[in-house]
């Protein structure tokens, strides 16, 4: 292992070099003043220790630089508000330079191995294990048994909940896991095109057929094919598509014979597939072909913990693949992770995740999510009681499901603002008092009754 130590007391850095050494520690060399700054900031080390040195008047500059290497603090009788203070500004840990350079030199290497061993976690990882949802655990546990067969699968969840991840992890667990799954999304090929896009075609079937093409369904044999958003195949498609499931075999367009193709079948949708044949824009016979054995995905609002653990998961993926530093959520914004509904499930919430990571400077995470998300007082999370002491209160009926994001906002300032301050309005929306200000200006809403903290903010 080795590491970089900045500490100008020479005491103190002769005494840890000889420890860390004890340790099995290198201690780099130090370097030229003209070119120790730049030198010490490129990540050729597995951790820096820093003392006293001028670089710790920059404790928040130097993490970001260093980020992903850890920096360890040495302070001297290091309070509480200190030790939070660098915590706050990157450092992995706080040690009291008082301290035995013997202890010194074992915490920095039991950080380093903590630090090896967390990367090469995260490096390994690419998906997000739930670990405190029933209901996920139950999917896990049905996807592992589901893979192992050949049987026609059916996904189903909302927009953003995972279904092609749920489609891979069942082709992974598969004894096809060594041929790429073959994935089509129904919804984003043109009508017209769907039956020779699935089935293919022969040389002359049609105008522009200038040779022999084959279709997705006979590019995955041997394989798995995915249908996502079955739901928008066309009635005429549908019919083929049954064909193919009932007898294992297809036939391109302008053929005359038929080929065999040996397929395991994975299909997902977000619409309700047993009222869509009962209305008649899906057929029948397909649903109960496809419906063997049916997957649930429960939306993003009903896995509990799993949304907050979820979204620190995020920013330490997203962090790392846009090389920055992992940070922490405010404690507001934890808040407003744990109450939002997330209609648009673990995509939103990535890309909310994404966003404030880029935008926001402060060491501490603030989502900044679109108005009227924030729970507007008197509304009750999903799956969460009314506590006795509030069960008098008179909930919001603000039929938010009908509303714009912008009649939302308006709406929810007219009927609130008598009663909140800006600071208490800008809060319960999600957004901070600036923005709030702003769009009172674009919607001509400026406070009628204005109070002195309601002034319009500077920042």
């Amino acid at each position: 292992m080795h590491i970089r130590l900045l500490e100008d007391d020479p005491a103190l850095r002769e005494a840890l070099v000889v420890a860390l050494s004890d340790c099995s520690v290198a201690v780099m060399p130090e370097h030229s003043p003209e070119s120790e700054e730049d030198r010490h900031r490129r990540p050729d080390c597995e951790l820096v220790v820093l003392g006293h040195h001028h670089e710790a008047n920059q404790l928040t500059s130097l993490t970001r630089a260093l980020w992903p290497t850890p920096v360890i603090i040495l302070l001297s009788e290091p309070s509480t508000a200190r030790v939070v203070e660098a915590m706050r500004a990157g450092a992995t840990n706080v040690l009291d330079r008082a301290m035995d350079a013997c202890l010194i030199a074992q915490s920095v290497r039991a950080t380093c191995e903590a630090q090896q061993t967390q990367l090469g976690a995260s490096r390994g990882q690419h998906y997000f294990y739930p670990e405190n949802c029933r209901a996920m655990h139950d999917l896990q546990a049905s996807i592992h048994r589901i893979g192992k067969t050949d049987s026609t699968a059916l996904i189903v969840g909302e927009t953003g909940t995972g279904k092609e991840l749920v489609a891979l992890q069942l082709h992974a667990a598969s004894a096809r896991q060594d041929q790429n799954m073959i994935t089509v999304n129904c919804a984003a090929i043109p009508e017209t095109l769907i039956e020779s896009e699935l089935f293919g075609y022969e040389k002359g079937a049609f105008t522009g057929a200038t040779s022999n093409r084959m279709g997705l369904i006979e590019a995955a044999h041997n394989s798995t094919l995915f249908l996502d958003e079955i739901g928008e195949l066309p009635l005429a498609a549908q019919a083929r598509l049954l064909r193919f499931i009932q007898e294992g075999e297809i036939r391109r367009i302008g053929a005359i014979k038929s080929t065999k193709v040996d397929i395991r079948l994975i299909c997902a949708t977000h619409r309700r597939l047993d009222e869509l044949a009962q209305s008649n824009l899906f057929r029948q016979d397909l649903y109960y072909r496809i419906n063997v054995l049916r997957l649930d995905i429960p939306p993003l609002r009903q896995r509990g913990n799993d949304i907050t653990a979820m979204a620190n998961w995020f920013a330490t993926q997203l962090a790392d693949k846009l090389g920055m530093p992992p940070r922490a959520f405010s404690k507001e914004s934890l808040e407003l992770i744990a109450h939002h509904t997330w209609p648009g499930n673990v995509r939103e919430l990535q890309n909310a995740v994404e966003r404030a990571l880029i935008m926001c400077d402060d060491s501490l995470l603030a989502l900044d999510l679109p108005v009227g998300i924030a729970p507007p007082e008197g509304t009750i999370p999903p799956g969460s009681t009314i506590p006795p002491d509030r069960a008098s209160e008179k909930p919001i009926d603000d039929s938010a499901d009908e509303l714009s994001l912008e009649d939302y906002f308006q709406r929810f300032v007219l009927l609130h603002q008598d009663a909140m301050n800006e600071t208490e309005l800008a809060q319960k929306l999600g957004i901070s008092r600036k923005s709030l200000w702003e769009r009172r200006q674009r919607f001509g809403m400026p406070r009628t009754k204005p109070r002195a903290e309601d002034s319009a903010p500077s920042d």
